[in-house]
């Protein structure tokens, strides 16, 4: 019986067959073969005797959250408390864009700034719309609700900054939990313990526990180059340039005229820096 997996807790799998859930236990085969089933996957299980016996080919995989066969990536994105992060977005768009996921940009808490801090981000999150991202603020739930249908959602971003909050205000029967900012850290609790599949507005959503750092040893650096799209836009000499030690780059002077938001390269390097050991 084929069935996608919605939860899971601890060693038990929830899978969703036809409306019908049945909670599965993975077989060892899965594990010899360094296969791990995540909540997304599609799966043929023994409904009689509850064992996970296939996953089925993934579309796609992401190992921060772990989650497969996504569409789509809410970013949810805190401009204050925790503050506001372009280090942590442009990390989190390489991997979406690394892994075919759409990126849609998610912005809340912003009526915790004051008008100079609220122009000054709003230049920057213009830069985003300006190289085609989707950016909605999580006030304006009705533009937000349009983006699930059809699609797998997975909701994403920094620690305390809402993600719980924003499923609970697009559907209250959610009822998720939700935690208060450490003021000495800085952060939020986690308070999504688990990752799980919801069907919301005729579409499924992914709530997954919050993160604050990623690692990309698994990505080469000419993905990491691509997925900075607005750079592959910008005619190079070389077509291999990586844009850092190049002469005559035009990449790095469209940052030095401004065109290129000048953190968005600074982010790029600081990602090829952190694999560097690979080339």
């Amino acid at each position: 019986m084929k069935g996608q997996i919605v939860k899971i807790i601890s060693n038990l799998y929830t899978v969703n067959c036809d409306g019908i859930k049945y909670d599965c236990h993975s077989r060892g085969k899965f594990r010899k073969n360094n296969l791990t089933p995540v909540v997304g996957d599609y799966v043929i299980i023994d409904a009689e005797n509850n064992y996970i016996l296939e996953i089925l080919e993934r579309k796609n995989y992401l190992i921060r959250p772990f989650v497969a066969n996504v569409d789509q990536g809410l970013l949810v994105t805190s401009l204050k408390s925790p503050d506001f992060s372009t280090n942590l977005l442009d990390k989190l768009l390489c991997i979406m864009e690394i892994n075919d996921i759409e990126p849609i940009i998610c912005l809340t808490k912003m009526d915790l700034l004051n008008e100079d801090e609220k122009e000054k981000l709003l230049e920057v999150v213009a830069y985003y719309q300006k190289i085609g991202y989707k950016v909605f603020n999580n006030d304006n739930l009705s533009a937000v609700k349009k983006i699930f249908k059809g699609k797998t959602t997975v909701f994403t971003g920094q620690t305390g900054a809402g993600k719980s909050t924003l499923l609970n205000k697009l559907d209250e029967t959610l009822d998720l939990e939700t935690g208060e900012i450490s003021k000495a850290l800085g952060r939020g609790k986690h308070t999504t313990r688990h990752v799980e599949l919801h069907e919301l507005f005729g579409g499924k959503v992914l709530d997954t526990p919050g993160f604050s750092s990623l690692d990309f040893n698994d990505f080469t650096k000419e993905e990491v180059r691509d997925s900075f799209k607005e750079f592959g836009e910008v005619p190079c000499k070389f077509h291999d340039c990586m844009h850092i030690n190049e002469r005559d780059c035009n990449v790095k002077a469209r940052v030095l005229s401004g065109d290129i938001l000048e953190s968005r390269y600074e982010n790029y390097k600081k990602i090829l820096d952190s694999i560097g050991k690979k080339w």
